[in-house]
């Protein structure tokens, strides 16, 4: 892999980290992987990356599951066994930007989380966090459990209205950088996603190296 790869996971689910992949990706004009999707219904992660960052190219879902539910349930239901052994970071001529399910401990199978699957790729981690109540702990949660097994952190990003204290006590207690806030977008398209990424965040910081 010549091009740099991004993990964005998050603290929970249904908290923006796909507007933020979307905004990443764009940003980077790279490329965007879902590996596993569960639910199929509604608009999945990868369509509202391809909606949201139309020149960006989206590589398929390893796994397509039609139950919104957790993988190694949807999986189940299905029929399906999902290998985590055999999801392994595609090739790519741009930047990669990878977006985990939920938060870190979610299962892919009944044995292996996707904090197994991300300590075995060892790619630099975004971590998402919202910044309404509870963010400082279960984000510090988060970040205690990457470094316990030696994942590299490139940052959190926030995603929400501004918390100035949340954001600054977080980042100082977990000792990790502060990459930016994306705002709640009433009109949420290609254009005011790239101008809100460009005007709360700093491109080098994502292309500097996790610390």
């Amino acid at each position: 892999m010549n091009n740099p790869v991004f993990i964005v996971s998050g603290t929970d689910t249904g908290i923006g980290k796909t507007i933020f992949s979307a905004a990443l990706t764009q940003a980077l004009q790279g490329s965007y992987w879902k590996p596993v999707q569960s639910g199929l219904e509604e608009e999945t992660d990868s369509e509202t990356v391809r909606r949201l960052a139309p020149d960006c190219p989206v590589f398929p879902e390893q796994w397509r599951l039609q139950l919104p539910a957790s993988p190694h349930f949807s999986a189940e239901q299905e029929g399906v066994e999902i290998d985590p052994a055999a999801l392994n970071i595609p090739h790519c001529e741009r930047p990669l930007v990878v977006e985990g399910a939920g938060g870190l401990m979610v299962p892919l199978t009944r044995s292996q989380t996707y904090l197994d699957l991300f300590a075995r790729w060892q790619q630099p981690l975004i971590l998402c966090a919202r910044t309404q109540l509870g963010t400082i702990n279960h984000s510090l949660l988060s970040l205690e459990a990457l470094r316990n097994r030696n994942i590299p952190v490139l940052g959190v990003a926030f995603i929400g209205h501004a918390h100035e204290d949340s954001e600054g006590i977080l980042c100082e207690l977990g000792k990790v950088r502060r990459l930016g806030r994306l705002p709640v977008l009433d009109d949420l398209n290609p254009q005011t996603l790239r101008q809100a990424f460009a005007e709360n965040f700093n491109l080098d910081d994502f292309t500097g190296g996790a610390r």
